[in-house]
C-alpha cells in the first residue's frame, strides 16, 4: 500500500513537472507571438503611411497584396498569442503572402519646355543688328564648308576663333552663348556648352600650377566655346604666369581645332594691343566683331524689358525720368558707359526704393506693389546726402569767390597807390626841371 502511495506522488509530481514545463513553453511561445505581432503591426502600419511608391501603393486600404498580407499575418499572430494566453494550443501563424511586390510608381520627372531655336533668340535681342549679319554669315559658312567637307568635297581651312570687343553690357557673353549653340546645332561642335572664365580662373599663384589650372577649364570646354572675359589681362612684359596661360590655351587650340572654338573678349583698344602682342595670336584670331554702346531707345527697351520680365508697370511721367537718368549716365560715362548693365543696376535701385516705400503702408494693394512712379527713383537719404554736399560745394565755391574778391580789392588797392606815388614823383620831377629852366633863362 505504501508502494502503491508512493507510486502515485512520483505520478503526481513527473505530471507537475510536465505542466510546468508545458506552462513554460507556452510562456515562452506567448511572448514570441507578442513579438512577432508587434512587429509585423509596426510594418503594417510603415507600409500604410509610407508605402513604397510616390502613388500609396502598398497601403491596406488600397488593396495591394503587400499591404493585405501584412494586415492578415498580424491578425493572425495576435489571435494566437490570445489562445496560448487562455491554455489553448498555440496555432501556426499565418505565412504572409509570398510573390512579387508591386512596382512602386515612378515619379514622372518634370517636362522640360523646349529650348528656344538659337538663330531665334539671336533674332530677339534688342539692337545688334550689325552683329547678328555677323553672326548669320559665320553660321552659313561654317555649315558650308561643314557640308562640303561630308560630300567629299575640299574645305577651306578658316579658324572659327573669335575676338569680341566693345564696353560692358553689349551682349558679348550673351551672343557667344547663341554661337556655341548655333554651332552644336549644325555639327561644327559636339555638345555646344559656354565655358566663361577670366584671369583668376585660368592664372594661379605658383610656377607650373597656371598651366594645369589652365588645362581644367580647357577640358570642361572641349565640344563647346571657351569664353576668356578681359583677356588682355594675361598679357604683360613681366607677366610669367599670364604667358604661361596663353601658351596653354595655343596649345590647346591646336590640338583639339575640331571640338573647341575660344572667343576673347574685352574692350576695343586693350584687345587689338593683345592680339598683336603674341605672332601665335595673332596667327589665330583674325575675325573680330566690334559690338557698339546701345542707343537710348534700345537702353529704354532693355528697361521695359525687365518690367515685363518681373511684373512690374511704371507710370509714364516716371518713365520720362528714367530716360533721362539713362541719358545722364551715358554721358557722364561715354568711354566705358555699361549699357545693359547700368540699365539693370538703375532696374534694382528703383525697385528697392519702391519696395521700401510699399513697406511703410498698413494694406498695400496687388497695384501698389506693382507700380513704380516718380517716388521709386531717389532715395531719400541718398537725395539728403546730396543735398548736403551741394550745399557743401556751393559754401566752398562762395568761400572761394569771396578770398578772389578780397584779393582783387587788395590788389587794385596797391595798384591805385602805386599809380598815385609813381604820378606825384613824375610830377616833382616835372616841376624841379621847369625850375631849373627858369633858373637857367634867367641867367
Amino acid at each position: 500500500m505504501a508502494d502503491v502511495e508512493s507510486f502515485a506522488v512520483q505520478r503526481r509530481q513527473m505530471q507537475g513537472d510536465k505542466m510546468n514545463k508545458q506552462d513554460s513553453g507556452n510562456t515562452e511561445e506567448i511572448i514570441r507571438q507578442i513579438q512577432e505581432t508587434r512587429r509585423q503591426l509596426t510594418s503594417s502600419l510603415y507600409n500604410d503611411f509610407f508605402g513604397q511608391g510616390a502613388s500609396g501603393s502598398s497601403k491596406g486600404t488600397s488593396g495591394s497584396p503587400q499591404g493585405t498580407s501584412a494586415g492578415t499575418a498580424a491578425k493572425s499572430a495576435a489571435a494566437s498569442a490570445a489562445g496560448a494566453a487562455a491554455g489553448a494550443p498555440p496555432k501556426a501563424p499565418v505565412q504572409a503572402a509570398t510573390g512579387p511586390a508591386p512596382k512602386a510608381a515612378q515619379a514622372m520627372p518634370p517636362k522640360k519646355e523646349p529650348e528656344e531655336d538659337p538663330m531665334e533668340t539671336l533674332n530677339n535681342l534688342i539692337g545688334l543688328e550689325k552683329i547678328k549679319h555677323d553672326v548669320r554669315e559665320l553660321t552659313n559658312f561654317a555649315r558650308i564648308q561643314k557640308a562640303r567637307k561630308d560630300a567629299g568635297l575640299k574645305s577651306v581651312p578658316v579658324s572659327l576663333h573669335l575676338v569680341f570687343t566693345g564696353n560692358p553690357g553689349t551682349g558679348k557673353t550673351t551672343v557667344a552663348r547663341i554661337l556655341a549653340r548655333l554651332y552644336q546645332q549644325i555639327g561644327i561642335l559636339s555638345q555646344g556648352q559656354l565655358i566663361e572664365v577670366d584671369r583668376s580662373g585660368l592664372v594661379a599663384g605658383y610656377v607650373g600650377q597656371t598651366a594645369i589650372k589652365t588645362q581644367e577649364q580647357i577640358q570642361k570646354a572641349l565640344g563647346g566655346v571657351l569664353f576668356i572675359d578681359e583677356a588682355y589681362t594675361l598679357a604683360s612684359k613681366t607677366d610669367d604666369f599670364g604667358q604661361e596661360a596663353i601658351d596653354t590655351i595655343l596649345k590647346a587650340m591646336e590640338d583639339h581645332r575640331d571640338d573647341l572654338i575660344v572667343i576673347v573678349a574685352g574692350y576695343t583698344e586693350p584687345m587689338e594691343r593683345f592680339i598683336d602682342s603674341n605672332p601665335g595670336l595673332k596667327s589665330r584670331f583674325n575675325k573680330y566683331i566690334e559690338f557698339p554702346d546701345y542707343s537710348i531707345d534700345e537702353l529704354m527697351s532693355i528697361f521695359d524689358l525687365n518690367l515685363k520680365k518681373y511684373d512690374y508697370v511704371m507710370e509714364a511721367d516716371a518713365r520720362g525720368h528714367v530716360r533721362e537718368k539713362l541719358c545722364a549716365l551715358k554721358l557722364a560715362s561715354s568711354e566705358n558707359f555699361a549699357n545693359a548693365r547700368a540699365v539693370r543696376n538703375l532696374f534694382e535701385e528703383i525697385i528697392t526704393n519702391q519696395a521700401s516705400r510699399i513697406a511703410a503702408m498698413k494694406h498695400p494693394t496687388l497695384e501698389d506693389m506693382k507700380t513704380l512712379t516718380n517716388a521709386d527713383l531717389t532715395d531719400e537719404e541718398d537725395e539728403r546726402i546730396s543735398a548736403l554736399a551741394v550745399a557743401q560745394m556751393l559754401a566752398a565755391e562762395t568761400a572761394a569767390a569771396a578770398s578772389e574778391g578780397t584779393a582783387a580789392q587788395e590788389a587794385a588797392a596797391g595798384s591805385e597807390g602805386t599809380a598815385a606815388q609813381e604820378a606825384a614823383a613824375g610830377s616833382e620831377e616835372t616841376s624841379a626841371s621847369e625850375d631849373v629852366s627858369v633858373s637857367e633863362e634867367k641867367v
